[in-house]
């Protein structure tokens, strides 16, 4: 079920990239022919780019795609390598879930004053980006707790092979 809501997360960012292609297409073109840029463009893609990064982050830490050093891992034996992990995995989850508390004030600020961003004709409302920042940094440190269980009770080799031969 994890991970295919973190299948799903990332499904949804890639479309919302073939979206901001299509936007930044759009936009260059008009520049470019008509001296007139796609109106909201710039603060749509830079809502977009946080957006698409959280939505990301569930499946590298599922599949175990979080960027590490491997000069002493690759060193350690199979129960340093587990305690390893785990320390890796407390930090992450206790990374994502200051991340998640200590952006919640901001999100429900950003939804009672109606913030946005933009002028004129097109203004993007924030707190969505904002409540979307909550929500997936809450499930990366589900993810992380997810994962130590899983290695924990040996199931999470047999996860990740699973996972990658995919």
């Amino acid at each position: 079920m994890t991970g295919r809501i973190a299948q799903t997360t990332h499904i949804v960012s890639a479309c919302w990239v073939l979206v901001l292609a299509i936007i930044i297409f759009i936009d260059v073109l008009g520049r470019y022919f008509f001296s007139q840029p796609l109106l909201g463009a710039t603060e749509i893609i830079k809502n977009s780019v946080v957006s698409i990064t959280f939505l990301q982050l569930p499946l590298a830490i599922y599949r175990d795609g979080m960027i590490r050093s491997t000069i002493v891992y690759d060193s350690l034996g199979q129960k340093a390598k587990r305690v390893l992990r785990t320390f890796s995995s407390v930090l992450g989850l206790l990374f994502f879930l200051g991340t998640a508390l200590s952006s919640w004030p901001p999100a429900v600020e950003a939804f009672n004053v109606s913030e946005y961003e933009g002028e004129g004709a097109l203004r993007v409302p924030t707190y969505p980006v904002r409540f979307l920042v909550v929500a997936t940094s809450f499930y990366a440190a589900y993810v992380y707790l997810h994962m130590m269980f899983l290695d924990w009770t040996g199931q999470r080799k047999s996860m990740l092979e699973t996972t990658n031969s995919a």
